[in-house]
């Protein structure tokens, strides 16, 4: 089954418009607020919809949500590809946000229940961060794929098109997965038992601190990361324009060798931060200890990123980026696993539902609010903004990691409460 666990991440991320995804927006027509409102009208319906549909992938079957999911995605990528319109780029981030409704946490919760059962539970962060070391590796070959189509076409819109192709063979691998991954409460489904175990995770949150300080670092952390990365595509627009080099292809082809450049690298380097993720837990003494360490970088990075807006040094604010994006990958295995250690075997899908849907809730309200002070500022200044958000949102989780250890003493920020 580990196969075919690495086989969805390395399929699943094969989102071809991906590096491209601002500038092909930027293609339509469209300005950074509208972009803005876009990805908030996404994290909006995600948030929305995610933690029901956590729920009825525990209550209907884990399995067959994933591949409704699928299904949704591949209609979303045709829409998106073919759309000439705000209000049709919108119906296709709707669909979206659909398939992302009924994936985020339920294939977590299947890993998970499948190391259970083979008695391996204590290797769940090892094996989740090689399984998302594949995930990396599928979106360093996109890159390539992407740029490669870019090159050969001179447009964005096609990279949408072409993900229809791995989504269908994702449908197909979910077919070879056991049927008892669908979850024992598939075979008792049924509307008041989905909101049953979606009224029991809530329960779980109000009852368990740790989980719920979990959810508030999660969601700040991963919410800004989902916010600010695709910045870093216009930025890199800028830096290959003005390069002495590549001076016989035209705008986006030379945009094109850039960003791909850059992206491989940042997949590749992602891909090593989330296999090495439970190595960092060991050096630094714990999970949680692991987790602090990587808060002071989120920090430290943003800051950098800050005085490199400031003093007009856009590649060093791209290389921030790209630490941003492998300090992410190597948090994403340890929250996983802080996680999985307090909730309940039967609502997993449910608990990670409203993780991921948390995180939604921040980059719902947060990228309309970044796109319209980007769009405000004019150039080298233009993108201070997004370090801006990165300095306060991870000032504020740190000074709350404090405070919970000040009220507690000699206890871990994961036990206080």
């Amino acid at each position: 089954m580990l196969w075919r666990f690495c086989l969805y991440g390395f399929l699943k991320n094969q989102r071809y418009f991906q590096p491209f995804f601002y500038l092909a927006l930027i293609e339509k027509g469209l300005a950074f607020s509208q972009i803005g409102l876009l990805i908030g009208l996404r994290e909006l319906l995600i948030n929305l919809l995610g933690v029901p549909m956590g729920a009825a992938a525990d209550v209907l079957g884990r399995r067959r949500s994933m591949i409704f999911s699928f299904a949704a995605y591949l209609v979303s990528f045709l829409v998106l590809g073919w759309a000439g319109s705000f209000a049709a780029l919108a119906a296709g981030m709707a669909l979206f946000a659909v398939g992302e409704s009924f994936r985020s946490g339920t294939h977590k919760a299947m890993i998970f229940d499948w190391l259970a059962r083979e008695g391996r539970s204590e290797e769940k962060t090892r094996v989740y961060g090689y399984t998302r070391s594949w995930s990396k590796r599928g979106s360093a070959v996109s890159v390539v794929i992407a740029s490669a189509v870019v090159l050969l076409t001179d447009r964005y819109a096609y990279v949408f098109l072409l993900c229809a192709i791995p989504y269908a063979l994702g449908v197909v691998n979910f077919l070879g997965y056991p049927a008892w991954l669908d979850g024992e409460g598939a075979k008792e489904a049924s509307l008041r038992r989905i909101l049953s175990t979606l009224w029991q995770g809530f329960g779980d949150l109000r009852r368990n601190r740790p989980l719920r300080d979990l959810l508030t670092e999660s969601m700040t952390f991963e919410g800004t990361f989902k916010v600010v990365k695709g910045y870093l595509q216009p930025l890199l627009e800028g830096l290959a324009l003005a390069l002495p080099v590549l001076v016989g292809l035209g705008d986006r082809q030379r945009t094109a060798v850039v960003v791909g450049a850059v992206y491989v690298v940042l997949h590749v380097l992602g891909s090593h931060a989330s296999r090495g993720a439970d190595g960092v837990a060991q050096r630094a003494g714990s999970q949680e200890r692991a987790a602090g360490w990587i808060w002071a970088g989120y920090l430290a990075v943003f800051a950098g990123m800050a005085a490199a807006f400031l003093l007009g040094a856009a590649p060093v604010a791209a290389a921030g980026f790209v630490v941003l994006a492998v300090l992410q990958d190597t948090w994403r295995p340890l929250m996983i696993a802080r996680i999985d250690d307090h909730a309940p075997p039967d609502r997993q899908a449910t608990l990670l539902s409203i993780e991921s849907q948390a995180q939604s809730l921040f980059s719902a309200v947060a990228a309309p609010v970044l796109g319209i002070a980007v769009d405000a500022l004019a150039g080298d200044l233009r993108f201070l903004p997004v370090a801006g958000l990165g300095l306060v949102a991870s000032g504020a989780i740190l000074a709350l990691r404090r405070q919970r250890v000040s009220v507690v003493p000699g206890t871990s920020p994961g036990q206080a409460g």
